[in-house]
């Protein structure tokens, strides 16, 4: 039982005690709710977090020494940066062979801004089967199996939103034919709102705080919280493959990228990065620089415009690497971040919409503009903390076809384009005839399961049909 007196006064001290205003009106049940969620608060940094994030607004400074980072090319016959591909892959290969490698993906959003009602990996993803994103992931996990002979555990981590139907869901479809002791799931953390103008944490409700994810940041905390960190030490887990739950073309198990982190000579194994290059200035994804002799990532939106459209001299823009969400981390860097306050990673401030309750009447308010401050840690955020990080080249068709939007950009359709033609693309590799529009698009839609392959040179050729038919809808 939460004693009432001593939040009440932990409350006071930090100038918060207005969020039990209504507690009298709630039930015996409702009141220890919400005093543990209270409880589960770092309540002593709000002052400190409300000072600089909420009356201050931080300003992104963009350092004097800012360079574009250097990173492996995709080619690695690249005359900028030759490299040995081969030798990497053998490396990643045998720490796969060996149970060294886990997978861990962030799969806290909802597929709202989709149109799709429940967790964002439950959205029907594939081109031609509409597999779910979650399916499409484990598929990738039981390939390796299939091909490697070992069991790869994968760490889930969702949202306190989305949580219990992510569970259900994988209980429904029995795990993808994963093993369930194979499979960890467990909530993000979270942090209160603030009131932009007065600083106070809002209440959503008569009996509960308003809160918002801790942004994907705050993996490397609730991994450690979980237990999740301990268990892969448990295991032997040395490297952990971090990627977002948007993106059904990901490779999930990459040993290029895998024997890269691991074993190139200017990495820590620490934590590495895939990046693609950049479709445009004004493509909104963040650029991986250099400063201070550390990797960062400078978001879209903080990249001075001289710079985001500065060029080479070749044309190709000069600070054109794009991060795509894509890393792998060292599973003694993660422990070293979460129990060292040392390495904690920075908030980003967000002004945000932020429904709640009118503190005096209790009425529900419905915001027209953005009322509040939400506080968020970003991952990327911990490149600075390695000692060495490398990072890689992938192509955008192989790997990166997001699903974010309905329409549009990075959109269902979009992905599922890209999907197409990566399939194209492979089975052109083993001779198979794709048809193809006057304007160069495989015209046939095209589908390849990532227990199938999870690029083109493992594709088998039996079984391969010989051409494939126009406006065909074809899985493999």
């Amino acid at each position: 039982m939460i004693d009432l007196r001593t939040i009440r006064a932990r409350l006071a001290q930090v100038g918060q005690d207005h969020v039990l205003r209504f507690y009298d009106s709630l039930t015996p049940a409702g009141q220890q709710n919400l005093l543990t969620q209270i409880a589960s608060l770092d309540l002593e940094s709000l002052p400190g977090l409300v000072e600089t994030y909420v009356r201050n607004k931080p300003r992104a400074e963009v350092p004097t020494d800012l360079r574009p980072a250097t990173y492996y090319p995709n080619n690695p016959d690249a005359a900028s940066r030759p490299w040995d591909r081969s030798a990497a892959y053998r490396r990643g290969e045998d720490l796969i062979r060996r149970g060294k490698v886990g997978a861990f993906v962030v799969a806290g959003g909802q597929g709202s801004r989709l149109g799709f009602d429940g967790p964002k990996g439950c959205f029907p993803a594939g081109a031609v089967t509409g597999k779910p994103l979650f399916q499409v992931f484990a598929e990738n996990l039981l390939g390796a199996k299939d091909r490697y002979s070992v069991r790869v555990p994968w760490y889930i981590m969702t949202s306190p939103l989305n949580h219990d139907p992510t569970v259900a869901f994988f209980r429904d479809h029995d795990y993808f034919g994963l093993s369930r002791e194979d499979t960890m799931f467990f909530p993000q953390g979270v942090m209160p709102s603030f009131d932009i103008a007065t600083g106070k944490v809002p209440l959503a409700s008569k009996g509960e705080v308003a809160t918002n994810p801790d942004g994907h940041g705050g993996c490397i905390r609730a991994l450690h919280v979980s237990g999740s960190l301990a268990d892969m030490q448990r295991r032997g887990i040395e490297h952990l493959s971090y990627f977002q739950v948007d993106n059904p073309v990901v490779r999930v198990l990459d040993p290029v990228f895998l024997g890269l982190h691991a074993g190139a000579p200017d990495s820590s194994a620490e934590m590495s990065s895939k990046m693609v290059p950049k479709a445009g200035p004004d493509e909104k994804v963040g650029v991986f620089c250099l400063a201070g002799g550390k990797l960062e990532v400078l978001e879209y939106s903080d990249l001075p415009p001289d710079l985001a459209k500065a060029r080479n001299p070749d044309g190709s823009l000069t600070y054109n690497a794009g991060s795509i969400a894509i890393h792998i981390m060292g599973v003694e860097f993660l422990q070293r971040l979460a129990t060292d306050p040392r390495f904690a990673l920075p908030f980003h401030r967000a002004e945000k919409k932020v429904p709640c309750i009118d503190p005096e009447s209790g009425e529900p308010i419905t915001p027209a503009g953005n009322n509040g401050v939400k506080l968020e840690k970003f991952v990327f955020d911990a490149l600075a903390l390695a000692r060495a990080s490398i990072v890689y080249e992938t192509d955008r068709v192989e790997e990166f076809a997001p699903i974010k939007n309905a329409t549009g950009v990075d959109s269902v359709q979009t992905s599922k384009q890209l999907q197409t033609l990566r399939a194209a693309r492979w089975l052109e590799s083993r001779g198979v005839s794709v048809p193809r529009t006057p304007g160069g698009d495989p015209d046939c839609t095209l589908e390849v399961s990532p227990r199938t392959a999870t690029s083109a040179a493992e594709l088998p050729v039996a079984g391969l049909p010989k051409a494939v038919e126009r406006g065909a809808r074809l899985a493999l």
